[in-house]
C-alpha cells in the first residue's frame, strides 16, 4: 500500500477547483480504495479538494491538524461545512501538540505529513514564499528527505 500526502495552494481561484480536482482523482484513480490512504492537513484549497477525492474514491483520509485551535482559529465560515464534512468522515484526526496555530505547529504537521506519506503531491504553482510551513518549504523538505514529491500545476490553473 502507498500512501499519499497533499500540500498546496490555499488561495486558488474558483476555476481552478475543478482542474485540481481533475488532476488529483486522476493520479489516484487506479487505485484500489483499500489501498488508498491520504494524509492532509485539511487547509481551505489543495488540502480539502484532495481530502475530498480521498474519500470519494473509497479511500481513508488521515488528517493532521496543526493546533488544538485549529478549527476554531483558522477556519472560516466559507470553509466550516466542508471542514466539518471531512472531520466527520476521516478515519482518524491527529492534532499536533500545540495549542494555538503557528508556523511552528504548521512545520510540524508538514513534517508529520512528509514521514508518513511515501509520495507528496504538491499543489503549486512553482513560486517560494518565506513562509515557514508554505508549500515551498514542504516541496523542500520531502525532496531533501528522499520522499517522491508529485508537482499539479494544470494548464489555466491560477492563484485567488
Amino acid at each position: 500500500m502507498t500512501s499519499y500526502g497533499i500540500t498546496g495552494h490555499i488561495n486558488i481561484s474558483a476555476e481552478t477547483v475543478p482542474l485540481i480536482d481533475k488532476a488529483l482523482r486522476g493520479l489516484l484513480a487506479d487505485i484500489a480504495p483499500h489501498e488508498l490512504t491520504g494524509y492532509s492537513c485539511l487547509a481551505a484549497g489543495a488540502d480539502a479538494i484532495f481530502a475530498r477525492a480521498v474519500l470519494d474514491l473509497g479511500g481513508r483520509l488521515v488528517v493532521l491538524l496543526p493546533s488544538a485551535d485549529y478549527g476554531v482559529a483558522k477556519v472560516g465560515p466559507e470553509y466550516r461545512e466542508s471542514f466539518d464534512h471531512l472531520i466527520a468522515h476521516a478515519a482518524e484526526v491527529r492534532v499536533m501538540p500545540f495549542r494555538v496555530a503557528s508556523e511552528d505547529a504548521y512545520a510540524a504537521a508538514n513534517d508529520a505529513l512528509i514521514a508518513a506519506a511515501d509520495v507528496v503531491f504538491a499543489v503549486w504553482d512553482g513560486i517560494a514564499t518565506p513562509s515557514r510551513g508554505g508549500t515551498a518549504q514542504v516541496v523542500a523538505k520531502a525532496r531533501a528527505v528522499g520522499t517522491p514529491v508529485r508537482v499539479i500545476w494544470p494548464q489555466g490553473a491560477e492563484r485567488g
